[in-house]
């Protein structure tokens, strides 16, 4: 198991454990998933803007393929920027008039959940980045995969209403599937990694 799984799975557990805790709903855990998720597209952010060899194969803007030049990285990475920050920002929105009326507790909770997926995050990324570093990343791939980690978001906000609260299984049974989904695409993503840095070093020798 890789360090970021590891801390994944800790993550997700200690979240699961304040929930219980606390006596959250399924709704209420949209509130640490809504952190995480920005968590991660803040590091797909820094990582497309930290590329310095990359392949825009299959990548579009306005009809037109996005060219692999300093220019082409930096409006995608700003073009995902703003749509996933406009995305979580309705989202905001959505959970505060939905799912507020947060004390001090739940705040220093929220905030101790968002720390351990921050340095999840920070080890995921680090091996990526060092993957990058030496291979030839797909960018229309690294844009597009941050948005598979908010699925589960949606499928919370499903599940919430049809429990209308849920209960201990509920949260349990909600945080095993969201784990399981964090967990595969972590791998998804390295290994997509450990791929682009293999074809580079076959195309170079």
């Amino acid at each position: 198991m890789t360090p970021s799984a590891r801390n994944l799975i800790i993550a997700n557990v200690a979240t699961l454990v304040v929930a219980v805790v606390l006596k959250w709903d399924l709704g209420w855990l949209m509130w640490p998933f809504w952190m995480q998720s920005v968590i991660i597209g803040y590091f797909a952010f820094k990582r497309m803007m930290s590329l310095e060899n990359f392949s825009t194969e299959g990548l579009k803007s306005n009809g037109r393929p996005v060219p692999e030049t300093e220019a082409g990285k930096r409006s995608t990475a700003f073009f995902f920027l703003a749509h996933f920050g406009i995305f979580h920002l309705v989202y905001l929105f959505f959970l505060l008039g939905n799912h507020g009326g947060y004390g001090p507790l739940e705040v220093i909770a929220l905030v101790g959940c968002g720390l351990g997926y921050l340095f999840s995050q920070r080890d995921t990324y680090a091996a990526q980045h060092a993957a990058d570093l030496r291979g030839r990343p797909n960018l229309g791939a690294l844009m597009f995969l941050p948005y598979l980690r908010v699925v589960p978001m949606h499928l919370g906000v499903m599940f919430g209403g049809a429990f209308d609260g849920g209960g201990v299984l509920a949260l349990t049974a909600f945080m095993v599937l969201k784990t399981i989904a964090d967990v595969g695409l972590d791998h998804a993503d390295r290994k997509m990694a450990v791929k682009d840095l293999d074809e580079a070093e076959s195309t170079r020798s």
